[in-house]
C-alpha cells in the first residue's frame, strides 16, 4: 500500500476533525468528484449520515462533487453504515457513501465508500481516487457552485424503510415477541432505524440515549461504554422490569455489544462463539471455520476448538476480516469490539442491528438465556492500553519498543499473547496483553506502553 493511501485512507475510509484537512470543503468536494469519475455512466449514489452536527454539510459537499461528475445523488438521511451498504446492493446504486466517524468523538467525522455490490472499496480504487484528490488540491481546483442545487440534501424515509424491511426479513419465521430488550442507541444513527426494526419484529423494547443533539453521539453511552447498558439492565431488573438482555450500538451502528439479564457485558468474542455454534448446528458454518482477529481472546479459540470449530486470525479491521472470509469461504467472522459479519445470507459488512437480531433469534430458538449460551467461555485476563503517538514508525525499527515486546513474549512463553499495533483511524499505538495472571498482564503492558511513550509519544 502506498504512502498516500496511508495518509488519507485508513482501514475504514477517510477520517479526521470536521472542517480540517482532509475533511475541509475542497478535499471533500474532490472526494465526491473523484469517486464520480470512476463510476460508469449513468451513475447514481446513495448517501447516508450519522447524527454529528457536521454530517449534513459534509454530505452536501460530497454530493456537489458527485453531481459535478454527472452523478445522480439520493440521500437516506440519518441511517446506519450497513444500511447504506444494504441500499447500494439491493436498490441498484453505483455506490454508497456514509458520512460518519463511527465511535470517534463528535468533533471528528469521516467518509466511507461502498461499491454497488455493498462491499467497501478495494485498496486499488481508493488509491486511484486519492491520486485525483491530491491532483485537484495541488492544481488549486475550485469547488463548483450551482445556484440550482438544494442547500441541504433531504433524506428519503422510504430508503430507511427499505433497509428496515430487509432486516425484518432476516428474522422472519422466528418468534421474538416473548423477549424484552433494553437498547442503547448511542445518540447515533441507530436512533432512526432501531425503533422501527424492533417494532417490525414485535420485540418489546425500551430505548436509552436516543435523543441526538449533534454533539452527544457516543458521549458516555453506546458500544464504547457497554457497562452503561449493562448497569441499566441490572438496575431495571432489580425493579422487576424483566429485561432478557441489553443491546448497545456505536455511533454508526455497524457493531453491537450486549448485556445479559444479570448485567454482565457480553462482547464480540462471546457473540461469535454463540453464533458459530448456532450456524454449525444448522449446517451453515462453512468448513466449521470462524475468522476473528489478533485481538480476540485465547479463551474464544479454546471454546471454539472444544466445539470442533477452527478459528483463523486476520489483522484488526472488519475490512481485513471480510477479506479473509472471502478467501477461505467462511460464513462468520468478526471482532471483539462487536463488528460481526454474517455471510450465510447477503450481508456484506458488519451490521449491529443484524447482529442484535441474530442473537435474539438464537435465544428465541433455543429458549436459553444469553448467560447460559456463553457460560463456558473462559476469558484470559486482557488489557488494552492506547498511547497517543507523534508518528507511526515501524515498531521493529524502534529498539526499545521491540526489546520490550520480545521480553514480554519470552516471559509469557505461550501462556498468553502480546499484540502491539497502530490504530488504522487515529494517531494511537495499541498494546494488548493476555496473560495467565492480572499482575503479569498489567506489568508487561505498562512496560511496553512506557517504551512507546518514551520513544514515540506526542
Amino acid at each position: 500500500m502506498s504512502e498516500h493511501v496511508r495518509q488519507l485512507f485508513g482501514t475504514d475510509g477517510i477520517r479526521g476533525v470536521a472542517g480540517e484537512p482532509p475533511l475541509d470543503e475542497r478535499t471533500i468536494f474532490a472526494v465526491g468528484q473523484a469517486l464520480g469519475h470512476r463510476l460508469p455512466a449513468p451513475a447514481k449514489v446513495v448517501i447516508g449520515q450519522d447524527t454529528r452536527e457536521s454530517s449534513q454539510w459534509i454530505g452536501n459537499t460530497i454530493a456537489r462533487g458527485l453531481r459535478s461528475a454527472g452523478v445522480q445523488v439520493d440521500s437516506a438521511g440519518v441511517i446506519t453504515t450497513p444500511g447504506v451498504a444494504c441500499l447500494a446492493r439491493t436498490l441498484g446504486y453505483s455506490a454508497g457513501v456514509v458520512i460518519s466517524a463511527s465511535h470517534n468523538p463528535w468533533r471528528d467525522n469521516g467518509i466511507k465508500v461502498f461499491s454497488g455490490d455493498g462491499y467497501k472499496l478495494p485498496d486499488a480504487i481508493e488509491h486511484q481516487i486519492e491520486g485525483e484528490i491530491f491532483s485537484f488540491l495541488q492544481k488549486g481546483g475550485v469547488v463548483a457552485a450551482d445556484a440550482n442545487e438544494p442547500s441541504t440534501l433531504p433524506g428519503n424515509a422510504e430508503l430507511r424503510r427499505a433497509y428496515d424491511a430487509w432486516l425484518a426479513r432476516d428474522a422472519a419465521g422466528v418468534r421474538l415477541g416473548s423477549l424484552k430488550v433494553l437498547v442503547d442507541c448511542a445518540n447515533g444513527a441507530a436512533t432512526t432505524v432501531a425503533p422501527e426494526m424492533f417494532r417490525a419484529c414485535s420485540i418489546k423494547t425500551k430505548f436509552i440515549h436516543n435523543n441526538p443533539d449533534g454533539k452527544n453521539i457516543n458521549d458516555n453511552c453506546g458500544a464504547l461504554h457497554p457497562d452503561v447498558v449493562a448497569r441499566a439492565v441490572a438496575e431495571a431488573n432489580q425493579r422487576g422490569e424483566g429485561f432478557d438482555l441489553g443491546v448497545t450500538f456505536d455511533g454508526d451502528a455497524d457493531r453491537a455489544l450486549f448485556a445479559d439479564a444479570e448485567g454482565r457485558v457480553i462482547n464480540g468474542d462471546a457473540v461469535m462463539l454463540l453464533a458459530a455454534r448456532d450456524l454449525q448446528a444448522r449446517g451453515k458454518l462453512a468448513n466449521n471455520t470462524l475468522v476473528a482477529t489478533t485481538m480476540s481472546n485465547m479463551g474464544l479459540e479454546i471454546a471454539l476448538r472444544n466445539s470442533g470449530i477452527r478459528m483463523l486470525r486476520a489483522p484488526v479491521g472488519d475490512k481485513y476480516v471480510l477479506e479473509e472470509m472471502k478467501k477461505t469461504g467462511a460464513t462468520l467472522g468478526g471482532e471483539q469490539s462487536g463488528h460481526i459479519i454474517f455471510r450465510d445470507g447477503d450481508a456484506t459488512t458488519g451490521d449491529g442491528l443484524l447482529t442484535a437480531l441474530r442473537v435474539l433469534e438464537i435465544m428465541g430458538r433455543t429458549k436459553r438465556p444469553l448467560s447460559e449460551l456463553v457460560a463456558d467461555l473462559k476469558v484470559f485476563p486482557q488489557v488494552i492500553k492506547n498511547i497517543r503517538v507523534r508518528e507511526k514508525k515501524p515498531l521493529t525499527d524502534v529498539p526499545e519498543v521491540a526489546g520490550a515486546i520480545r521480553s514480554a513474549e519470552s516471559e509469557l512463553n505461550g501462556n498468553g499473547r502480546v499484540v502491539v499495533r497502530y490504530s488504522g483511524t487515529e494517531a494511537l499505538a495499541r498494546v494488548m496483553i493476555e496473560a495467565d495472571s492480572e499482575d503479569r498482564m498489567h506489568r508487561l503492558a505498562d512496560s511496553i506502553a512506557t517504551a512507546i511513550q518514551r520513544t514515540l509519544g506526542q
